[in-house]
């Protein structure tokens, strides 16, 4: 229980998990414009339903599945967004500490090797 409670970032380990995979993969697709043609595509798949005169039936389908599609990618978009926001973070406390311990004079620490650490995840050094 209590991992449902930590932030994704914190989660442990450095290889990523299935859901962090799907989540990275549909922050990626939901942000292209597939995407985004493939929304307008429903949206006016919606307005011609309404548009025809289709049963009730199919108008309520149309609009429970547009409802479940948007709730599952708040999800995943809202775990892609913590991580990022995360490792945002991290990286900000390492250039501090960097910085604070370049001006106590003492060269390149432990604060040096975490932000080297840091760059290197995103950079691939």
């Amino acid at each position: 229980m209590g991992m449902i409670l930590k932030h994704p970032s914190d989660r442990g380990g450095s290889r990523s998990k299935p859901f962090e995979r799907l989540a990275e993969n549909a922050s990626r697709f939901t942000s292209s414009a597939t995407f985004f043609g493939i929304c307008l595509i429903l949206v006016a798949a919606a307005v011609t339903l309404h548009v025809i005169g289709l049963p009730i039936t199919w108008l309520v389908f149309v609009g429970e599945a547009m409802s479940a599609v948007t709730l599952l990618m708040v999800a995943l978009l809202k775990n892609s967004e913590l991580r990022a926001e995360r490792a945002v973070q991290r990286k900000l406390d390492a250039i501090a500490a960097a910085l604070l311990e370049g001006q106590e004079g003492g060269g390149p620490g432990e604060a040096h090797q975490k932000l080297r650490s840091a760059i290197s995840r995103v950079e691939g050094f």
